[in-house]
C-alpha cells in the first residue's frame, strides 16, 4: 500500500514537471504508477487536482493551494533529514555538558579544545555546578553528560570512572613545625580545618571517611571553591582538604606543602555520567569516547 507521504511526494513531483511522463522519469517509476497515485490522491481528497493540456498537464485551482502546502512541507521533511544527517556526521548539533569549576579548570579543557579542534561545527553549553546539582540538571534534559566526582549512589545514571584523583591536606608556612612529621586523622581534626561546603561531594567523600574511623570532624572554616580553599590555606588560615592533582601548581611551586598522614584517604575517581534511558547524541557519544581513551 502507498503512504499518504508517498503520494504526495507523486504529486509535487508531477506539478513541478508539469507532465506525468517526466515526473515518472525522475521518480524512477512507470507513467500507468504515477497516473495511479494521482488518481488514488484525488480520490482520497475528492477533488481534482490536474488538468491535461496540450503541453502536459496544469493545476486545478484546488491543486495549486494543495501543492504551495504539500511543496513545503516535503522541503521541510528534507531539510529535517538533512539536519539529522549532519548530527550523525557532527558537522552540526550542540553538546551540553555540566562540570564543576575546578573539574572544568584542571581536566576538561584539554578535551575540549581537542574535541573543538575535529568537530569545529558542533556547538558548546557548560553548565557549571556542584555534583548533586549536576546529577539534579542531568536527569532534567539540562545537559547531555555531566563530568563529576564520583562516587556517586543513583541507579537512573551510567557513572564511567576517567582518571583517579587523591584527597589530601595542606599547609602554609606557619604550620611547619608543627607537621614536619606524620598525623593521625586523630591529631589532624584537631587543628584549624578548611573545607569546602558541606553540599560538596568532595567534602561529603572525605567526611564519610573520617567518620567511618569514628572521629568528629568540625571545621573552622566551609568555602564554595577549591581555589579559595587554596587562598585561605596560603595565608595560614587552617589546613586545607584539596585534591592533590588540583593543588599541583601550589604545591609544586612551595606555596603549600602536604600533610604526610600516617593512614592515606582512599582514592576516589572523576568520570563521565549520563542518563542509561536515553541514548547518548552523536557528539556526546564520541565526547565520552575521547574523555575515556585518550589522555591529554
Amino acid at each position: 500500500m502507498v503512504s499518504k507521504l508517498d503520494l504526495y511526494k507523486v504529486f509535487c513531483q508531477v506539478g513541478r514537471s508539469e507532465s506525468f511522463s517526466k515526473a515518472a522519469k525522475d521518480l524512477y517509476m512507470t507513467q500507468p504508477a504515477v497516473s495511479q497515485a494521482i488518481r488514488q490522491l484525488e480520490k482520497e481528497l475528492d477533488t481534482r487536482l490536474f488538468v491535461r493540456t496540450p503541453k502536459g498537464v496544469s493545476f486545478t485551482d484546488e491543486g495549486s493551494l494543495l501543492f504551495e502546502y504539500a511543496n513545503s512541507a516535503l522541503n521541510l521533511l528534507h531539510t529535517g533529514e538533512e539536519k539529522i544527517l549532519a548530527f550523525k556526521n557532527l558537522t552540526a548539533g550542540e553538546l551540553k555538558i555540566g562540570v564543576g569549576d575546578t573539574i572544568s579548570r584542571y581536566f576538561l579543557l584539554p578535551y575540549l579544545e581537542a574535541f573543538h579542534n575535529r568537530y569545529s561545527n558542533i556547538k558548546f553549553t557548560i553548565v557549571n555546578g556542584t555534583t548533586v546539582e549536576l546529577c539534579s540538571i542531568l536527569k532534567s534534559g539540562g545537559v547531555d553528560i555531566a563530568i563529576c566526582n564520583l562516587p556517586i549512589d543513583d541507579h537512573t545514571l551510567e557513572r564511567r570512572p576517567c582518571f583517579d584523583i587523591q584527597d589530601t591536606f595542606v599547609y602554609g608556612s606557619k604550620f611547619k613545625k608543627i607537621l614536619a612529621k606524620p598525623l593521625s586523622l586523630d591529631e589532624l581534626v584537631k587543628l584549624p580545618l578548611i573545607f569546602l561546603e558541606s553540599k560538596s561531594n568532595s567534602r561529603r567523600y572525605v567526611e564519610d571517611y573520617i567518620r567511618s574511623k569514628g572521629i568528629k570532624l568540625e571545621p573552622e572554616f566551609e568555602l564554595g571553591s577549591h581555589d579559595l580553599v587554596l587562598e585561605f590555606a596560603k595565608i595560614n588560615l587552617g589546613i586545607a582538604c584539596v585534591t592533590r592533582e588540583f593543588a599541583q601548581d601550589y604545591i609544586s611551586t612551595g606555596l603549600l606543602s602536604e600533610v604526610q598522614l600516617i593512614e592515606e584517604i582512599p582514592k576516589r575517581s572523576v568520570g563521565v555520567c549520563f542518563l542509561k534511558s536515553v541514548q547518548l547524541s552523536p557528539a556526546a557519544t564520541r565526547f565520552v569516547e575521547i574523555l575515556e581513551n585518550e589522555r591529554l
